[in-house]
């Protein structure tokens, strides 16, 4: 039993761990582009999924809740392992976590998680934001498409038409 425990914590040293951090309100190309990148850097993703909270420190309020966001990363088969992040910075969870990579986008200001990475010896591997595709654009699109076929009924109805 000893023997198997030992194996186990030489196995856990001997992979590689990334860590990666998501909103995922609404998933796209770019969120599995990101995350599929990771998992090429590393033999164990954990995601951090940004509560409501910390993702307010940047952006609007996610429009999925919290927890079907976690459930949908989690159903992801490159994802291991799914942890919360309370705040917008992905420093507390580095601090904790200790990943040997850490994913980041362009799109993100300098953190001190990556000092904090960089200085323990792991590596900071940031990515490109896919600027085609975002959240917030996919939204705005489905709003205005909504917004459009509203009028179009509206103005249908108006003029005594049926649909």
């Amino acid at each position: 039993m000893n023997k198997k425990n030992n194996c186990a914590k030489l196995a856990s040293k001997q992979r590689k761990t990334v860590y990666a951090y998501v909103v995922a309100d609404v998933l796209h190309i770019g969120h599995l582009k990101h995350l599929q990148k990771a998992k090429q850097y590393g033999d164990y993703l954990i995601v951090g999924v940004l509560t409501d909270k910390a993702t307010m420190e940047k952006k609007p309020a996610p429009i999925i809740s919290f927890a079907e966001r976690v459930e949908i990363v989690r159903a992801l088969k490159i994802v291991d392992e799914i942890v919360i992040q309370d705040t917008y910075s992905p420093l507390s969870n580095v601090q904790r976590l200790k990943p040997d990579i850490l994913m980041e986008s362009d799109s993100h200001d300098e953190q001190l998680a990556n000092k904090v990475v960089l200085d323990y010896g792991g590596t900071v591997i940031v990515t490109p934001y896919y600027h085609s595709q975002s959240s917030t654009k996919i939204k705005d699109k489905i709003l205005g498409k909504w917004r459009k076929s509203t009028q179009n009924y509206t103005m249908s109805l108006a003029k005594g038409g049926q649909l």
